[in-house]
């Protein structure tokens, strides 16, 4: 007779994995053993991928947010020795794609940071939608601009958020009085006329926050880390599916996979774990062609479904329509001064025009003794 954990005691350790423990942990709530543990979490999260591939598929995205998110492997990158083969060890970044939205993660991939890795998993993603994004954003990471350039085409709006952080850690004494780093943020076009407005990558930075928090081997400076690259994918491909089908947002009262029309209801550990272990043949999307939105305003049909030439504010403006010039104002007329021959008769009011002051003498004061017999009078 086999050796199967319960289904009690699997929903379980299913339960105290996606709340971010870690397998030690688990161990002790639980009571179930280590390697056991370590067994079902890899099929837990093969079952994920597999699901995640079979359901989040043929969507329409309209803003769309990308970035990397670190990670390692059974050694940290600068204790690799050379003689060792480092493909399934050192840096496992997590590259990972939402929907901004509807908060789904609608591609992720696990591998190097480097040109080969961000090809597939910008391949990935063209392979999950079937409407052009309005707008894709990512960091100032360079791979981004050839791979999206090679999956979605020049037809595609494609923007890059750069954030100007310090470089190095040491600050000198009066760093409370350095100036500020401006700009901080700094935005660019890359294809096509993006809206810099909707350009944002925070969406994308507060999910790999949230990878944190629910996956217990992305955390820094603890033992849970990852000591194969193979559970390391697999707890990766777990946290992304409960979040997408389990983790109600709280600003959108329901879960990422629900506000995508993925599914209609949210599922719960145990309908979670049926779909995991479920053997439902699921098998990559292949990509098709992406249907092309036409924007709001004035816009033109390109040929071979090639999108919409739109017009763009900006540039040199027609010149606006001269009001007419108002009329000059009125003279004022002005009194005739008289003449200092012309006599000038008293009245009981004082005749600023005419009036002039009377001439003084010049006195000689004294810086001591009585003043002068005329100032005395």
């Amino acid at each position: 007779m086999a050796n199967e954990l319960p289904r009690e005691r699997r929903l379980a350790v299913l339960a105290a994995l996606v709340d971010g423990n870690s397998e030690r942990a688990v161990e002790r709530m639980t009571g179930v053993s280590r390697p056991t543990i370590n067994r079902f979490a890899l099929l837990a999260g093969q079952g994920a991928a597999r699901l995640h591939d079979r359901r989040v598929r043929d969507l329409s995205c309209s803003l769309i947010s990308f970035d990397e998110l670190w990670g390692w492997v059974a050694k940290k990158p600068h204790r690799v020795d050379p003689t060792e083969d480092a493909v399934d060890i050192g840096e496992g970044w997590i590259f990972a794609a939402i929907d901004v939205s509807s908060r789904l993660c609608v591609s992720f991939y696990v591998g190097k940071r480097d040109q080969e890795s961000t090809d597939r998993f910008i391949e990935d993603l063209r392979a999950r939608l079937v409407v052009m994004p309005q707008l894709m954003t990512s960091d100032g990471f360079a791979p981004y601009v050839s791979s999206v350039g090679t999956s979605f085409g020049a037809s595609s709006t494609f923007a890059q958020t750069v954030k100007h952080y310090r470089k190095g850690s040491r600050r000198g004494p009066d760093h409370r009085y350095e100036p500020p780093r401006e700009p901080f943020i700094v935005k660019r076009a890359v294809f096509g006329a993006p809206d810099m407005a909707k350009a944002s990558t925070a969406h994308s930075e507060r999910l790999n926050l949230t990878m944190r928090h629910v996956n217990g081997r992305l955390r820094r400076l603890c033992l849970a880390f990852s000591k194969k690259m193979e559970n390391h994918r697999a707890a990766v491909a777990l946290a992304y599916t409960h979040y997408n089908f389990c983790h109600v947002v709280k600003t959108l009262r329901v879960t990422p996979a629900m506000q995508a029309g993925v599914t209609d209801h949210v599922w719960s550990v145990e309908e979670l774990l049926d779909e995991l272990m479920s053997d439902a043949p699921s098998e990559k999307p292949i990509a098709r062609p992406l249907a092309h939105v036409k924007p709001e305003g004035a816009a033109r049909e390109l040929p071979a479904g090639r999108g919409f030439l739109r017009v763009v504010q900006g540039g040199a403006a027609p010149n606006p329509p001269v009001a007419p010039a108002p009329p000059p104002p009125a003279p004022v007329p002005v009194a005739a001064v008289p003449s200092a021959a012309a006599p000038v008769e008293p009245t009981g009011q004082l005749d600023l025009l005419s009036w002039r002051p009377k001439p003084r003498k010049p006195v000689q004061l004294s810086l001591f003794g009585d003043p002068p017999e005329e100032e005395q009078t």
